[in-house]
Protein backbone atom coordinates (compact mmCIF):
# COMPACT_ATOMS: atom_id res chain seq x y z
CA UNK A 1 0.00 0.00 0.00
CA UNK A 2 3.04 2.40 0.76
CA UNK A 3 4.49 1.94 -2.29
CA UNK A 4 1.34 2.38 -4.11
CA UNK A 5 0.73 6.03 -2.19
CA UNK A 6 4.03 7.08 -3.05
CA UNK A 7 3.64 5.85 -6.36
CA UNK A 8 0.62 8.24 -6.36
CA UNK A 9 2.71 11.21 -5.02
CA UNK A 10 5.72 10.96 -7.63
CA UNK A 11 3.35 10.58 -10.78
CA UNK A 12 1.27 14.21 -9.05
CA UNK A 13 4.46 15.55 -8.51
CA UNK A 14 5.34 15.35 -12.75
CA UNK A 15 1.96 16.01 -13.66
CA UNK A 16 1.93 19.22 -12.10
CA UNK A 17 5.53 19.89 -13.61
CA UNK A 18 5.11 19.59 -17.05
CA UNK A 19 8.01 22.19 -17.73
CA UNK A 20 10.06 19.00 -16.20
CA UNK A 21 9.42 16.39 -19.01
CA UNK A 22 7.53 18.16 -21.77
CA UNK A 23 7.77 15.60 -24.58
CA UNK A 24 5.91 12.86 -22.63
CA UNK A 25 2.22 12.88 -23.04
CA UNK A 26 1.09 10.43 -20.59
CA UNK A 27 2.55 10.55 -17.12
CA UNK A 28 1.34 8.01 -15.36
CA UNK A 29 3.97 5.63 -17.77
CA UNK A 30 7.01 7.29 -16.38
CA UNK A 31 9.09 5.13 -14.22
CA UNK A 32 10.86 6.95 -11.27
CA UNK A 33 14.34 7.19 -13.19
CA UNK A 34 13.36 8.62 -15.54
CA UNK A 35 11.11 11.88 -13.30
CA UNK A 36 14.61 11.69 -10.93
CA UNK A 37 16.88 12.51 -14.17
CA UNK A 38 14.26 14.71 -15.55
CA UNK A 39 14.25 16.73 -11.82
CA UNK A 40 17.93 16.74 -11.09
CA UNK A 41 18.47 18.11 -15.12
CA UNK A 42 15.62 20.34 -15.08
CA UNK A 43 14.40 21.27 -11.76
CA UNK A 44 14.85 24.12 -9.30
CA UNK A 45 15.57 23.61 -6.13
CA UNK A 46 11.94 23.56 -4.56
CA UNK A 47 11.65 20.50 -7.09
CA UNK A 48 14.31 18.54 -6.25
CA UNK A 49 13.54 19.11 -2.65
CA UNK A 50 10.38 17.67 -3.13
CA UNK A 51 11.42 15.14 -5.20
CA UNK A 52 13.93 14.12 -2.32
CA UNK A 53 10.88 14.56 0.07
CA UNK A 54 8.30 11.71 -1.88
CA UNK A 55 11.41 9.36 -2.78
CA UNK A 56 13.76 10.03 0.25
CA UNK A 57 17.12 11.27 -0.89
CA UNK A 58 18.97 7.74 -0.57
CA UNK A 59 16.80 6.22 -3.27
CA UNK A 60 17.19 8.74 -5.53
CA UNK A 61 21.04 9.22 -4.82
CA UNK A 62 21.33 5.31 -5.85
CA UNK A 63 19.11 5.78 -9.08
CA UNK A 64 21.42 8.65 -10.09
CA UNK A 65 24.66 6.70 -9.53
CA UNK A 66 23.41 3.61 -11.61
CA UNK A 67 22.48 6.24 -14.32
CA UNK A 68 25.87 8.22 -14.30
CA UNK A 69 27.83 4.78 -14.10
CA UNK A 70 26.21 3.86 -17.57
CA UNK A 71 28.56 4.81 -20.75
CA UNK A 72 25.74 7.04 -21.99
CA UNK A 73 23.23 9.28 -19.77
CA UNK A 74 21.23 12.57 -20.14
CA UNK A 75 22.73 14.13 -17.18
CA UNK A 76 24.44 17.74 -18.33
CA UNK A 77 27.84 17.51 -17.42
CA UNK A 78 26.98 20.66 -14.32
CA UNK A 79 24.10 18.65 -13.20
CA UNK A 80 25.81 15.07 -13.21
CA UNK A 81 28.78 17.03 -11.23
CA UNK A 82 27.00 18.80 -8.76
CA UNK A 83 24.95 16.41 -7.72
CA UNK A 84 27.96 13.52 -7.75
CA UNK A 85 29.34 15.94 -4.77
CA UNK A 86 25.67 16.66 -3.36
CA UNK A 87 25.24 13.39 -2.38
CA UNK A 88 28.80 12.57 -1.58
CA UNK A 89 28.06 14.73 1.25
CA UNK A 90 24.31 14.84 1.80
CA UNK A 91 23.40 11.25 0.86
Amino acid sequence: MNSQKNQKKITDFIKKRPYLIWWVKNYERLNNKAIVEATLNYGDWDDVQLLFKILGIKNVAKIFQKQVKQKRNNYYPKSKNYFRLYFKQHA
